[in-house]
């Protein structure tokens, strides 16, 4: 049996107690897991909240089953997700690796040589076979760290993915009644274009009869042409955004989608907003961040473990033979150990370890961040949805007061109390505020949309029940 030892390591076996002592201080030193907490003080309520609880299927709230359909597709079908997901079958794949180095690493090797001519070689070797193993103690936890990192790593990934899915939803979500709005605005040009068109005529057959001046007509055709430029317009939108769709799909644009027009729903009141400590919790945005912090605490670790002494066992077996019938008649063994204690690296490992503090550092002021972030984008869903909901009353007003203006005037021009251009500056008004209004509409869900958002939490997809 051969056992090798280093000079250093023969030395220090002639004095246990002083091994001992040493041992005890560095895992005494070796540095444990850091409770993180968030860099803010006080953590105050929410200025405004609602009464309706939101579910983690924030999306359903709108009650279109429709939606509901097309979100489930594409959480299934969307390629930007699913090589999210492979991100994180990558970093479950690291661990494994990582914590492969706490096992003792095994290697077989097989070697055979013809050596001619006979007589010469006859004492040769020309057929081996051996195992070998190595293994590191890990004594101070220097491996367990980087697997700790590791772990926390995949778990940053899966809410990276879980962050998608919901930035996912939302912009379908988004896209889909931006595409109803664009549809509904549509049907509102073509009814207002076959308004302007009979009254035309109508004018028309008056400046025959010498009522109305020739200008007259020319305004109110400038205003048809106007209300054609807008079908153009909302024409493009729809097949823009039915191209955006199916993308988002995780089909090709060319496919024909055939949705049928939808009116724009009405969103329910203000969702509650619960406590921000919960929305902490509950983002998975923020806990990718406190993920990566606890991360870097594990990477400090493994730099500041690094610098103790490494011991690693080794054996080794062989078998050898001139010929195969009498390979294993003869076989060889060895064990050794062996300390490795860096002693200068020109400031290299402490450097290491700095780096990774500063880094622990920078993702703790980036938790920080995060965090705040979020309860400004809840405190801005919820002032914007009460302002944007006043405002739509205010169109609703003014479109009901335009609405009986244009019947008073009408009337007025038709008894010839009032010139054409107020009936026309009247016309044109009631049609802009109409379509002003399915853009209020569209943005009060957006709001709504983004406030959902901003209070969602992870929600399990197909891909996770399956993993």
């Amino acid at each position: 049996m051969r056992f090798p030892l280093h000079r250093s390591m023969m030395l220090k076996t002639n004095k246990p107690f002083l091994i001992g002592a040493l041992l005890l201080f560095l895992i005494g030193c070796a540095p444990k897991i850091t409770n993180v907490e968030l860099p803010l003080n006080k953590i105050s309520a929410f200025s405004t909240t609602g009464k309706e609880i939101q579910p983690d299927e924030w999306w359903k709230s709108f009650n279109d089953p429709k939606l509901n359909s097309v979100i489930d597709s594409a959480l299934s079908n969307n390629l930007n997700l699913a090589a999210t997901w492979q991100q994180f079958v990558a970093a479950k794949a690291v661990v494994s690796r990582e914590a492969g180095n706490k096992w003792p690493q095994i290697d077989a090797s097989a070697q055979t040589a013809i050596n001619l001519p006979e007589p010469d070689f006859v004492g040769g070797e020309n057929t081996q076979l051996g195992l070998s193993a190595s293994y590191e103690l890990d004594l101070w936890g220097r491996i367990k760290s980087a697997v700790q990192a590791e772990k926390f790593r995949a778990q940053s990934s899966l809410y990276d993915y879980k962050a998608a899915a919901i930035s996912l939803s939302a912009e379908i979500t988004s896209t889909w009644y931006q595409l109803m709005a664009a549809k509904k605005q549509l049907q509102i040009t073509e009814s207002q274009i076959a308004t302007n068109e009979d009254i035309i005529r109508l004018i028309r057959s008056r400046f025959v009869g010498g009522q109305i001046r020739a200008v007259d007509i020319l305004r109110q055709a400038q205003l048809l042409e106007s209300t054609k430029e807008q079908k153009i317009i909302f024409e493009t939108n729809v097949s823009l955004l039915q191209n955006q769709l199916a993308v988002l799909l995780g089909r090709q644009p060319q496919e024909n989608l055939n949705f049928e027009t939808l009116n724009l729903p009405n969103p329910n009141g203000l969702p509650n907003a619960g406590l921000p400590l919960e929305l902490v919790r509950r983002r998975p945005d923020i806990q990718q961040s406190y993920a990566l912090l606890l991360a870097a605490d594990r990477d400090m670790a493994f730099a500041v473990r690094s610098r103790y002494p490494r011991i690693s066992l080794g054996a080794r077996g062989q078998l050898r033979s001139n010929n195969f019938d009498n390979l294993f008649d003869n076989w060889a063994y060895s064990l050794a150990g062996n300390i490795l204690a860096p002693l200068f690296y020109g400031g290299q490992l402490k450097a290491e370890a700095d780096r990774n503090k500063a880094i622990k550092q920078q993702r703790l002021l980036e938790y920080g961040q995060a965090t705040l972030v979020a309860f400004r984008e809840v405190e801005d869903g919820m002032v914007q949805d009460i302002k944007q909901k006043e405002r739509l009353e205010n169109i609703e007003r003014q479109l009901q007061l335009a609405e009986k203006s244009n019947k008073q005037l009408r009337v007025e021009f038709l008894n010839g109390f009032s010139p054409y251009l107020d009936v026309l500056l009247g016309l044109d008004q009631e049609q802009q505020l109409r379509r002003d209004l399915v853009a209020a509409q569209l943005q009060h869900i957006q709001i709504r949309i983004g406030l959902y958002r901003a209070l969602a939490g992870g929600f399990e997809t197909e891909r996770e029940l399956n993993n």
